[in-house]
C-alpha cells in the first residue's frame, strides 16, 4: 500500500499544510491501477487527478465522494500516489485521516471501499458513515 505523500511538483503555498497530506490517505495497489485503468477508459491526460472527498448525505451523515478533475483548488492538498495524482479538500482532510481506499471484486459487484478508522458508524451500502 501506499500513503499519500505531498506533489513533489506542488509549491509549498499551494498545499495549506503539507504535513497534514502526508499520512493523510492509503491507497492499495489495486485501487491505485484500477483509477489509472478509469483515467485511460475516459481519455483524461495528465493533468487529471482523483477529487477524493467527503459531503454531506447517506444514511449515516457523510457520504465519500469520487470524481475526476483538473482544477487543483486553494485549499485543495495534493497527493501523489504511484503516478496517480490525488485531491482533496481542506474541509474533507478531517475526515480522511487514516483512511485506506481499496478496490474490492465479489459476487456482489466492484467497486473503492473505503476503510476509515474514524468512522463510528458505517451503512450497508459502506458509501456512508458518521464520525
Amino acid at each position: 500500500m501506499e500513503r499519500g505523500t505531498p506533489d513533489e511538483h506542488a509549491e509549498a503555498g499551494d498545499r495549506p499544510d503539507a504535513s497534514a497530506a502526508q499520512d493523510l490517505l492509503t491507497v492499495t495497489p489495486k485501487a491505485v491501477a484500477m483509477v489509472k485503468e478509469a483515467l485511460a477508459r475516459e481519455g483524461l491526460g495528465d493533468d487529471y487527478g482523483l477529487r477524493v472527498g467527503v459531503v454531506g448525505g447517506g444514511c449515516s451523515g457523510f457520504q465519500y465522494s469520487l470524481n475526476f478533475d483538473n482544477q487543483v483548488n486553494e485549499d485543495d492538498q495534493v497527493l501523489e500516489l504511484g503516478g496517480v495524482r490525488l485531491l482533496v479538500d481542506s474541509m474533507s482532510t478531517q475526515y480522511l485521516k487514516g483512511v485506506t481506499i481499496d478496490y474490492v471484486s465479489s459476487l456482489h459487484g466492484a467497486g473503492f471501499k473505503f476503510l476509515n478508522p474514524n468512522a463510528s458508524r458505517t451503512c450497508g451500502c459502506g458509501s456512508s458513515f458518521s464520525a
